[in-house]
C-alpha cells in the first residue's frame, strides 16, 4: 500500500516484510489481496450502474483504507460521527458524508471547523439532518467560517431509526434548507435502510427494499412537485447495494463493510444481483490449551466484537473444521464442527471472520496488512485505526 507506519509502533514496525508466522496473536490482519479484489468487484458493479461509490469509513476507520478507495474510483467517504470525519480529514481526505444527525453546539462547530479545512484545500464535508432545529442549529454554527456545507435530508425509509417520515415532511424540511443560511446547500436525500442489510433471505430483502423505494419515490415526486427535486438520492448498504441500483432511485451509494467482510454478512444468502464479497479480516489467535475434547484459543471478546454473533473459523487448506463457542474476555473455546473432527495442537494458528467488522475494527489500534495470503504471505504494511474511538 505503500503507507507510512505510526511511528509510535515500533515492534509492529518490524513486522514489515516478514511472513504471517511472525504476527503475535491475538491480532486483526487484513488480507490486502483479497480486500483489493472486493474493491475491483465493487468498483466494477458501480461503474455499470453509473452509481457514484462512497464507501462507508466507519468500518476501516482509517485514512490509508480511504485512499486506496479513492484511487480505486470511490468519490469520497462516508463516515458516522464528527470525529471520524476529523480522523479522515487529517489522514487528507478531502470529500467526507457525516451520514447522520449532530444536535450538540460544540460539535456543530466542530463541522463548521472541518467545513472550513476542506474548503480551503478544495475539498467539501456533507452532513445529514432530519429535523427544522437541526438546520438551524448547524445555520448559526455555520456563522463562524465562509464555507459551504452540503446538507441531505434524511427520510426513513423504513428502518424506524433517524429520518423524517417521506413525503410532505421532507418537503417541509427541503423549504426550510433552502430558505437558510447560504452556507447551507441542499444536496439531496439520504436513504438508507440498515436493517434490511441482515435480512438473511434475498427474497426478504427485495421485498423490503420494494416498500422502501416506494417511500423513496414517492418523496422525490412530492419534492420534484414542490420545485425541489433532489439533486441526488444518497444511500444503500453491503446487504442491499444491488437492489437499490436497480431501482434506478439512487446515485450514490455507501457500502461499508463489502471491502472487509465479516461473518454476519456471510451468513446472508447471497444476491446473484450482486458480486460475491470474500472475507478479508480476520483475527489471527493461537491455540494455548488442548485437551481431546476441545482447544482453547488466546483470541476472546477483548479482540473480537459479538453484536452480531461469534467469529466462524476460516480453515485454510489442510486445516480441521471447527467451531467457535464463547470462551470470555481472552479465550475461545473450539471444537470440531462435525463429530470425530480432528482438532488442532498446542501452538497451531487459527484465523477468525469476526462476527461484525465495524466494530472489531474499534478494537484495535492497527491492522496488519498482509500480501500473498494467509498461509505463506508477509506483512506488507500496518495500518493506525485513525478513528478508534473517535466521536
Amino acid at each position: 500500500m505503500n503507507a507510512s507506519v505510526d511511528p509510535v509502533a515500533p515492534r509492529l514496525r518490524a513486522l514489515i516484510g516478514q511472513g504471517v508466522d511472525a504476527i503475535d496473536t491475538p491480532a486483526l490482519v487484513v488480507d490486502l489481496d483479497a480486500a483489493n479484489r472486493n474493491l475491483q468487484r465493487m468498483v466494477e458493479f458501480a461503474a455499470r450502474y453509473r452509481l457514484r461509490l462512497r464507501p462507508h469509513a466507519k468500518m476501516h476507520k482509517s485514512a490509508q483504507f480511504a485512499r486506496l478507495q479513492l484511487q480505486a474510483g470511490a468519490v469520497g467517504l462516508c463516515v458516522q460521527t464528527v470525529g471520524e470525519a476529523e480522523a479522515l480529514a487529517a489522514g487528507g481526505i478531502n470529500d467526507i458524508f457525516i451520514t447522520n444527525e449532530l444536535l450538540a453546539v460544540g460539535k456543530l462547530r466542530r463541522v463548521a471547523a472541518l467545513a472550513h479545512q476542506l474548503a480551503t484545500r478544495g475539498g467539501q464535508l456533507a452532513i445529514a439532518v432530519d429535523s427544522s432545529e437541526g438546520i438551524q442549529r448547524l445555520a448559526q454554527a455555520m456563522r463562524l467560517t465562509r464555507a459551504v456545507i452540503d446538507v441531505f435530508i434524511e427520510i426513513d425509509i423504513g428502518q424506524g431509526r433517524c429520518g423524517v417520515p417521506p413525503g410532505d415532511a421532507a418537503v417541509a424540511l427541503a423549504r426550510q434548507l433552502s430558505d437558510a443560511s447560504s452556507s447551507l446547500r441542499y444536496a439531496g436525500l439520504q436513504a438508507y435502510h440498515g436493517g434490511v442489510q441482515h435480512l438473511r433471505g434475498v427474497a426478504e430483502r427485495r421485498q423490503a427494499l420494494a416498500a422502501a423505494a416506494e417511500r423513496l419515490r414517492t418523496t422525490c415526486a412530492a419534492l420534484a412537485a414542490a420545485g425541489l427535486a433532489p439533486p441526488l438520492v444518497s444511500g444503500a448498504g453491503t446487504g442491499s447495494f444491488g437492489i437499490e441500483a436497480a431501482s434506478g432511485l439512487w446515485g450514490e451509494i455507501q457500502p461499508g463493510s463489502f471491502l472487509f467482510m465479516d461473518a454476519d454478512y456471510l451468513r446472508n444468502e447471497r444476491d446473484p444481483a450482486q458480486p460475491q464479497f470474500e472475507p478479508a479480516l480476520f483475527v489471527k489467535a493461537q491455540v494455548i490449551s488442548a485437551n481431546a475434547e476441545r482447544v482453547v484459543c488466546d483470541a476472546g471478546h477483548k479482540s473480537h466484537a459479538i453484536d452480531s454473533g461469534l467469529p466462524l473459523v476460516h480453515a485454510l487448506p489442510g486445516q480441521p473444521a471447527l467451531h467457535y463457542a464463547n470462551g470470555g474476555d481472552e479465550h475461545g473455546i473450539l471444537r470440531p464442527a462435525a463429530p470425530g473432527g480432528a482438532l488442532p495442537a498446542l501452538g497451531d494458528t487459527l484465523w477468525l471472520i469476526p462476527g461484525h467488522c465495524d466494530p472489531t475494527v474499534n478494537l484495535h489500534d492497527h491492522l496488519i496488512v498482509v500480501r500473498g495470503g494467509l498461509a505463506a504471505g508477509s506483512v506488507d504494511t500496518v495500518v493506525p485505526v485513525d478513528a478508534r474511538g473517535a466521536w
